[in-house]
C-alpha cells in the first residue's frame, strides 16, 4: 500500500482524544500562590513510589536561565517553550513510570491563559485543540490563588513576578480555560492554607481511590 501524504512527509501522530491507555494522570493548576506545589511534593510524600510528580516546566525553564518577558512577541516564544517542555516531561515519565500515578504540577493547557492573543489562538498556534489537551487529564485539581482574599502569593518561588491583581486575573483565565474538563475540581481559597491544603489533599486521595484498583491506590 502506498503510504498516505501525512506518512509520506513524516507528519507527527495526533494527541490522544479518547480513553487513555497510559497512567492515570491528575494535573494541579490555579492561579499563583494556590498552593498546589505544596500539595503535590505533601501528596508524594503521603503514597510515596506509587505516585510520580510531572515538575512545573514553567519553573524549571526560568531556573535555567530562561527569561521572564512582558513583551507579547516575547511571551509568544516563553509559552510556545513552555508548553513543548510540559508536554514531553508528561510523555517522559508516562513511559519511564508506566505503573504510577503521575501528578502533574500545571498541563499543557495552561499557556492558554498567558497566551497575548487568547485561549483559541494558543491553541491554534500550538497545532492542537482545547478538547485534545483536556483530556491528557483524567482528573483536575484547582488550587484557587490566595490573592482572591488578599493572602500572599509569593510562597518562596522567586520566579514568581506577579502582583495580587495579576494573580486574580492569571487565576479566573486559568479557570475558565480548566473549567469544562468533566474531572474538574475546585479547591477555594481559605484563610488557614492548612485547611485549604488538607481540602486539596482529601480530593486528591478521593480521585486516586475512583481511578484505581482498590489494592493500587
Amino acid at each position: 500500500m502506498a503510504p498516505t501524504s501525512a506518512e509520506t512527509l513524516g507528519a507527527p501522530e495526533p494527541v490522544e482524544s479518547g480513553p487513555p491507555t497510559r497512567p492515570l494522570r491528575i494535573v494541579l493548576t490555579g492561579g499563583p500562590g494556590g498552593g498546589k506545589t505544596t500539595a503535590a511534593d505533601l501528596f508524594r510524600r503521603e503514597i510515596g513510589d506509587r505516585v510520580v510528580v510531572v515538575p512545573e516546566s514553567a519553573t524549571t525553564l526560568f531556573a535555567g536561565g530562561f527569561p521572564r518577558v512582558t513583551d507579547p512577541v516575547a511571551r509568544r516564544s516563553v509559552q510556545s517553550a513552555v508548553f513543548a517542555v510540559q508536554r514531553s516531561l508528561e510523555d517522559i515519565q508516562s513511559a519511564v513510570y508506566p505503573d504510577r500515578v503521575l501528578l502533574c504540577d500545571r498541563g499543557t493547557p495552561d499557556g492558554a491563559a498567558y497566551w497575548p492573543d487568547g485561549p483559541e489562538v494558543f491553541f491554534e498556534q500550538m497545532g492542537t485543540t482545547r478538547d485534545r489537551e483536556l483530556a491528557r487529564y483524567d482528573a483536575v485539581i484547582f488550587f484557587e490563588t490566595a490573592a482572591v482574599g488578599d493572602g500572599e502569593i509569593e510562597g518562596g518561588n522567586r520566579y514568581r513576578i506577579e502582583s495580587r491583581d495579576e494573580a486574580v486575573e492569571v487565576d479566573r483565565q486559568l479557570r475558565a480555560v480548566w473549567s469544562s474538563h468533566p474531572g474538574f475540581h475546585l479547591v477555594p481559597h481559605n484563610p488557614s492554607f492548612l485547611r485549604k491544603i488538607t481540602v486539596g489533599l482529601a480530593i486528591l486521595e478521593s480521585v486516586v481511590a475512583r481511578h484505581l484498583p482498590i489494592e493500587a491506590a
